[in-house]
């Protein structure tokens, strides 16, 4: 088999017992809002939202890198 194919499959079991093992529903409370989701759930979104984070901070040095470069190359 392939290995992306293992790795994939392995993953998905993973993300399947943690799912499973954190069902629990929990209050989240923040500013003036107040929701009540699965703690797997509640796990999913943080990271999403630090993934998206991330991505748009890593974006946002890169094209500043890329125009210093070409400030550079053209001075």
């Amino acid at each position: 088999m392939n290995f992306k194919i293992i790795l994939v499959i392995i993953l998905v079991c993973l993300s399947l017992i943690f799912v499973v093992q954190n069902i629990d529903v929990v209050g989240v409370s923040f500013l003036f809002w107040e929701v009540s989701m699965s703690r797997a759930a509640l796990i999913f979104v943080s990271l999403l939202i630090g993934f998206i984070i991330g991505w748009l901070l890593h974006s946002y040095f890169s094209y500043l890198r890329d125009k210093r470069v070409s400030l550079d190359i053209d001075a």
